[in-house]
């Protein structure tokens, strides 16, 4: 829609079908850069904050905010400034404070890269691995070793567990 809209501003929820609200940020910046992205989001943590803003959005609103600065954030990005609640400015003074010691972050190892969040997504809405291989056009095999390692690497043992992750980490809504 943004490519036939050409908006100014566009708003987008974190957790979408299919394309979730970082990746649909990576790609209206990739073919509309002068559009500036705000992202609501049910779930607040440092790493999707981190996640937000490197996907090139100017603006993350927690959905229980939405009501009382949704206007005042969407006025301020299509100025071309971010806009920060008061919660986000929290967790990143937070991290700027604490920015020589070891990181915290509600997500175990490293974090994970685009292909790993798509297919935590796919699998956490209730796809089969055989529908995520089909999606990408990859082997079953293929995707079943990109689960298992997944699963290592996020330190989850079964599906539920990682439907959790996905929940806390904002990459799907409850």
């Amino acid at each position: 829609m943004a490519g036939e809209l050409n908006p100014d501003v566009a708003v987008i929820d974190i957790a979408m079908p299919e394309l979730n609200g970082l990746e649909a940020t990576r790609e209206i910046k990739r073919l509309l850069p002068h559009v500036e992205v705000l992202i609501l989001s049910g779930s607040q943590t440092e790493q999707l904050v981190r996640d937000v803003f490197a996907s090139g959005a100017r603006s993350y609103i927690y959905k229980t905010d939405a009501a009382l600065q949704l206007v005042e954030a969407i006025e301020t990005v299509s100025q071309h400034k971010p806009f920060f609640t008061s919660a986000v400015s929290e967790i990143l003074f937070a991290r700027f404070m604490q920015a020589d010691g070891p990181k915290k972050s509600d997500s175990p190892g490293e974090p994970l890269t685009r292909r790993e969040r798509e297919i935590v997504q796919l699998l956490a809405e209730g796809q089969t691995t055989k529908e995520v291989s089909q999606y990408f056009g990859l082997s079953v095999k293929t995707v079943e070793t990109h689960r298992a390692a997944l699963m290592s690497k996020l330190r989850v043992h079964n599906v539920a567990q990682l439907v959790r992750y996905a929940i806390r980490n904002g990459i799907i809504e409850a």
